[in-house]
């Protein structure tokens, strides 16, 4: 990421914030007023919080419980989302705010709410507004979501698995049963869209981390029901299983068609000591059962300010043993000015998984 950029400031600023104004703009609402209080406060909020103060400032500006603005949120959408694209298109954030509003002054008035979150869902992505009206009216919900699996709009159909996600990024708890949205996610795993599959995808990877049986189950049910192509059924088994896989749960790596119990042994080589702000060079040699498939991941324990330690799983390689044997060869970057995670000198372990088991282990020093 570039230096000095900031998201928040991309994704609403004034130029968004007056294109949104000149939607509304109209006898019964000051664009020029809204713009003026949306940008008083506007800099010094976080992301989420201007999505919150933007739907303020709407409200004040048009108040009243849904039943009286509905018409005017209407009004001021522009077209639907190409329908010919079908994969990463969310749309434009400055959207989002609508569905708070919609959340906020429509919980009393649910079928009224969800027949504006699908039509808001195909301008940006209504995953956040529709939790309330879940957890309010989770059978009416579920209901109207069942139509939904079968709209034109793969943005509606999306909203339905991404909706009900258990461990939704920024969205609020939801209290559904960790299975009340799989018969949903039954028509939704074969859809021919990648934007749509890959919710469902993150939705199953979600439940795996408290039932990972569960999904496993459901998985092995789509594979007989042969409703995918071989290919994608494929992907989404593995992007649904990708949090089993780092953990080395044998059920997932069994699926995904490597054994777990296959005899391999690796040597791991790595350097005695490597400095923060370059690269720790990685080795493993990997013997076993001629063409046996493996997937190689690398687990590095990083040191914690306080003492404690902090394990990651990186990706390495999936391949076969050709002849009995793989070698691989890594490039890790301690990069010292990362953002998000700052080392700390000390020593490091680093393990080597093939098949969700640990195969090899070494220890190295890291310098300032």
């Amino acid at each position: 990421m570039a230096q000095g950029f900031s998201l928040k400031d991309q994704l609403f600023n004034a130029e968004k914030v007056g294109y949104l104004a000149g939607l509304f703009d109209g006898p019964d609402f000051d664009g020029a007023e809204f713009e003026a209080r949306v940008m008083q406060r506007l800099p010094e909020l976080e992301l989420k919080q201007r999505i919150d103060w933007i739907a303020a400032c709407l409200m004040d500006s048009l108040p009243g419980e849904l039943p009286q603005v509905a018409a005017a949120i209407l009004h001021a959408l522009p077209p639907p989302l190409d329908p010919n694209l079908s994969d990463d298109d969310f749309g434009d954030f400055i959207f989002a705010p609508l569905g708070e509003w919609v959340a906020s002054v429509g919980i009393e008035h649910p079928g009224m709410a969800l027949d504006l979150l699908a039509e808001l869902t195909q301008r940006f992505s209504m995953e956040w507004a529709i939790r309330p009206f879940l957890n309010r009216w989770p059978d009416l919900v579920l209901d109207r979501m069942r139509d939904w699996c079968a709209h034109d709009s793969y943005h509606v159909r999306r909203l339905v698995s991404e909706g009900t996600r258990p461990r939704l990024p920024w969205g609020a708890g939801i209290a559904l049963p960790l299975d009340a949205a799989l018969p949903l996610l039954d028509h939704l795993h074969a859809d021919p869209t990648r934007y749509v599959t890959r919710s469902v995808a993150n939705h199953l990877n979600d439940i795996t981390k408290k039932d990972p049986d569960l999904v496993l189950d459901r998985l092995a049910n789509w594979r007989a029901s042969a409703r995918q192509s071989t290919g994608e059924r494929e992907w989404i088994t593995a992007h649904a299983l990708r949090g089993l896989v780092k953990a080395g749960h044998p059920g997932a790596m069994s699926m995904l068609g490597y054994d777990p119990g296959a005899p391999v042994t690796a040597m791991l080589e790595l350097p005695a000591r490597a400095r923060i702000g370059t690269d720790l060079t990685l080795g493993v040699e990997l013997e076993g059962e001629a063409d046996l498939p493996v997937l190689v991941d690398y687990i590095v324990y990083f040191q914690r300010p306080g003492g404690k330690v902090s394990a990651k799983v990186h990706k390495w390689k999936q391949a076969l043993l050709m002849g009995g044997r793989l070698r691989l060869d890594k490039r890790h970057k301690l990069k010292g000015d990362a953002s998000t995670f700052t080392l700390v000198p000390g020593p490091h372990r680093v393990e080597v998984q093939v098949n969700g088991r640990v195969r090899a282990m070494g220890v190295f020093e890291l310098e300032a």
